[in-house]
């Protein structure tokens, strides 16, 4: 019998872990975006010296909500405070379960009076949309999918984000005027090509920039304007290979697994939720073990989002917040070391099981990669999204690793999967590869670490 729910494909697999180990697709997609428009290692260099376009139109999910109760319904179940919810701001809205455990996070944007869009990974949407169709709320949802899956073949709006230390030349340029003052996650108008286009103030590498949405129909006409105002600032557009890279610079940890998967309180949900969605087709990928799928849980205080947490309402999991005992491991960088990488990478040229193959620039081969992180003898952490930055010359990890490791530590990351590999299409048979690594800030770009600093305390409240 075909599953209908998660919970059936759970049961069906014979365990949570088994079901996401064993799935039988990839890393996260991100489609319909060309792999390099010039080469990734210069389209990387852009945002941190010049300017760079990059089209985030087709990978996330938009989920809108509306009606007189969308902020107690946001309220009910996000981690932050909504007490200063008003149009034309934004922020980044974190749900968790009743265990304190993060299901998801997105970017919220208050557009109207009672009208919002979730837009990210679908983990945090389909929690929403959950609450907004069994609980009592006057509250109207309507979903545009993610390209991968929109049976549409397009998508309400364009979404672009200009970023880089000459992107708001750029944009003077293609608006023929000044800009708007537009304080962090705050949100403008600008006219571009003749069409009026809403702007958030929101960094994704620490430099300045926009991000920029409006009507799909329009979005050639502003790309073709935004490409001719930037040839005098060296812009580059940013192809799909680099687009997800420039989160190891600026240390957000995309990929958290959602934590639906156990739990009595959690079984209705993952009734209702489909088969074929985010959650039950997604990926477990790495060198982390384990039987129990909480193992690979992650907390708001691990992710970096400790600040988000504000006790000013009730909300699904705050009295486990409240009783965490926290800090019991923090976010951090890894830089891995280059001659364990190329050590790794010479095993394709050599007889007998090489190293799990290292991708450039991206090397996430499923949805939710965990590794391992050692000190000696000791698990001291977890390697969560990883890949290569040509501006730092370096194989970067954003990791979660104990609170007792320092920075300047030298840990070791275990590369690939126990035993040979997973039944995952997308690994090949191999032996395991360990890589040393210096625990290193996030974020790990200076001009990221100092920007955000005030930037994403503005956003967590």
């Amino acid at each position: 019998m075909t599953p209908r729910s998660l919970e059936d494909a759970i049961q069906a697999a014979g365990s949570a872990v088994e079901l996401a180990r064993n799935s039988q697709i990839g890393p996260y997609v991100y489609p319909a975006v060309p792999p390099e428009f010039t080469n990734w290692r210069e389209e990387q260099v852009a945002w941190r010296e010049t300017a760079a376009l990059f089209d985030q139109s087709h990978h996330m999910t938009d989920l809108y909500l509306e009606g007189p109760d969308v902020i107690r319904l946001l309220s009910d179940l996000g981690v932050n405070t909504f007490g200063n919810a008003a149009v034309d701001k934004a922020k980044q809205f974190v749900c968790c379960n009743p265990d304190g455990y993060v299901i998801g996070d997105a970017i919220l944007f208050f557009l109207d009076e009672n009208r919002v869009s979730l837009v990210g990974r679908p983990s945090a949407h389909n929690w929403v949309q959950y609450h907004a169709e069994t609980g009592d709320y006057d509250v109207a949802v309507e979903r545009d999918e993610r390209t991968a899956v929109n049976p549409t073949g397009g998508r309400k709006i364009y979404r672009f984000q200009v970023q880089g230390p000459t992107a708001l030349e750029v944009l003077g340029k293609a608006t023929g005027a000044a800009l708007p003052e537009i304080p962090f996650f705050n949100m403008g108008r600008l006219t571009i090509a003749g069409h009026e286009v809403r702007a958030l103030h929101h960094g994704m590498s620490g430099a300045p920039g926009l991000e920029l949405f409006g009507p799909w129909e329009e979005r050639e006409d502003v790309r073709g304007a935004i490409v001719a105002a930037g040839a005098d600032f060296g812009l580059r557009q940013v192809g799909s290979r680099a687009y997800a890279t420039n989160t190891l610079e600026s240390g957000w940890i995309p990929c958290p697994l959602p934590a639906v998967f156990t739990g009595d309180a959690m079984q209705a949900y993952r009734e209702w939720l489909p088969a074929d969605w985010y959650e039950a087709t997604g990926s477990l990928g790495g060198s982390l073990t384990s039987d129990d799928i909480e193992d690979y849980y992650l907390t708001p205080h691990e992710l970096g989002y400790g600040g988000f947490v504000n006790l000013d309402h009730d909300f699904v999991g705050r009295e486990a917040l409240e009783e965490m005992d926290v800090p019991a491991r923090r976010k951090v960088t890894l830089a891995w070391n280059g001659d364990d990488v190329a050590r790794a990478i010479r095993t394709l040229f050599e007889k007998g099981d090489p190293a799990k193959y290292i991708d450039l620039p991206l090397s996430n081969y499923s949805t939710w990669p965990n590794d391992r992180v050692m000190a000696g003898d000791h698990a001291v952490g977890v390697s969560t999204f990883s890949g290569y930055s040509y501006n730092e010359r370096s194989m970067l990890s954003l990791a979660v690793v104990d609170d007792d490791v320092e920075l300047g530590n030298e840990v070791t990351l275990v590369w690939g999967e126990e035993g040979g590999g997973s039944a995952k299409p997308v690994v090949e048979r191999h032996v395991q590869a360990e890589i040393r690594a210096i625990v290193s800030p996030c974020p790990y770009g200076e001009v990221a670490r100092t920007s955000y600093a005030e930037g994403w305390r503005t956003a967590s409240v």
